[in-house]
């Protein structure tokens, strides 16, 4: 489904998102930057969380330009420091009473290994435990502004992907591509952990892939991988392409309730047999919590029963 048709989707539906505040991680290029545009474009207050503020701001003057809607911010966060994420979440809530939906959107591919500004392998650190963490300090803003959605763009990678528990941190035998595979399965399993210990809440959780999408993801990774990334960029969907699924799911009436979901071209798909084992779910749960530093209730608490509809 292409960016213009979830529009067209959203627009004889009704502004799903009109007067809605979403949160959107990674905002400054590619499928974010496209996501947080469109969902302006519908009249969400949209808060972009992103690293670089002088390149933020270019983006939100764009998008306040291209849109005419002004209440598009900047909430500037370095999701490789833990310390920043729970910064940027104190800061999201003395700024806003609400959050309508979050959409869990950074995320990196690294060839070498690099560690995150607490000891953690880069990519796992920022692809899973940043947006872990994020999600679980703004779970009660989330209830608390019900019917609520979390979006947690993932990948298909995630299909060749393993937890394994003794090597999070691909301390052994390092590679770039397990390092992401593994932390985009480890994006739907929080995803499905998620939907379960919200179910009855009146927050919904999905996970997504956007298709291999034409933007500078995967560049500077090398001879090899920079050369792969340029064969195979003729084929891949643009921005607009890849943001659409994301999109929907922030916004499509027709997917109000659902949750636990897999989506592919904005249609529910299988994942990964792993990603279905509440046992690994609960136990990468944990993990995360524990890594992440949180011992309070939100992290380990489950609610049971219905969901409510947006």
């Amino acid at each position: 489904m292409c960016t213009i048709h979830v529009v067209a989707v959203l627009q004889e539906k009704g502004r799903k998102v009109q007067g809605k505040t979403i949160l959107i991680t990674g905002a400054t290029s590619g499928i974010g930057k496209i996501t947080a545009l469109e969902l302006a474009r519908q009249g969400a207050l949209v808060v972009m969380m992103v690293r670089n503020a002088a390149k933020g701001e270019a983006v939100r003057s764009e998008i306040v330009r291209q849109t005419g809607n002004d209440r598009v911010e900047l909430l500037v966060a370095d999701l490789a420091a833990l310390a920043d994420v729970r910064r940027a979440a104190a800061e999201f809530k003395t700024r806003h009473t609400r959050l309508d939906v979050l959409v869990n959107n950074a995320g990196l591919f690294l060839n070498s290994r690099k560690e995150s500004a607490d000891g953690y392998e880069a990519t796992f650190a920022i692809n899973h435990l940043a947006h872990f963490l994020l999600t679980e300090l703004l779970r009660d803003t989330l209830i608390a502004s019900t019917p609520a959605r979390v979006v947690t763009v993932s990948s298909e990678a995630h299909q060749a992907g393993h937890i394994n528990f003794d090597n999070l941190h691909e301390s052994r035998n390092y590679s770039g591509w397990r390092a992401y595979a593994n932390s985009k399965l480890a994006n739907v399993l929080f995803a499905y952990g998620l939907a379960r210990r919200l179910a009855g809440s009146g927050v919904t959780s999905n996970a997504l892939h956007p298709g291999f999408v034409a933007t500078g993801f995967g560049d500077g990774n090398g001879s090899f991988f920079d050369f792969a990334f340029k064969l195979i960029r003729p084929f891949a969907k643009t921005p607009e392409q890849g943001a659409a699924t994301s999109i929907y799911l922030a916004a499509a009436a027709e997917v109000a309730g659902i949750t636990g979901e897999y989506y592919v071209d904005s249609a529910p798909r299988r994942s990964n047999r792993e990603s279905y084992d509440q046992v690994v779910q609960d136990k990468l749960w944990q993990v995360s919590a524990t890594l992440v530093g949180l011992t309070e209730p939100t992290a380990m608490g489950a609610i049971g029963g219905g969901g409510e509809r947006f």
